[in-house]
């Protein structure tokens, strides 16, 4: 989650103030990132894949979308 959180949601934020509407694919995006660096999970010796309240759990903080939307009032404030 340090990688994600530091290398990759920088990268694929930058300069999203300015971006018009990509919120599905960008949740799509983050949530096929987050399940391939997440480790499997294992119940009974069957191995699958986390859900997305398992992920949710992992990230602890507020998916993209929500980090750009605060992104956008940030740099309406810088505006003004």
């Amino acid at each position: 989650m340090k990688i994600y959180k530091t290398m990759v949601r920088p990268v694929v934020t930058y300069s999203s103030e300015t971006w018009t509407k990509d919120e599905n694919n960008l949740c799509i995006f983050e949530r096929q990132i987050l399940r391939k660096m997440s480790d499997p999970v294992n119940n009974e010796n069957i191995w699958r894949i986390r859900n997305n309240m398992e992920t949710d759990k992992l990230i602890e903080v507020a998916d993209i979308v929500r980090f750009i939307k605060a992104q956008r009032i940030k740099w309406l404030g810088y505006i003004q």
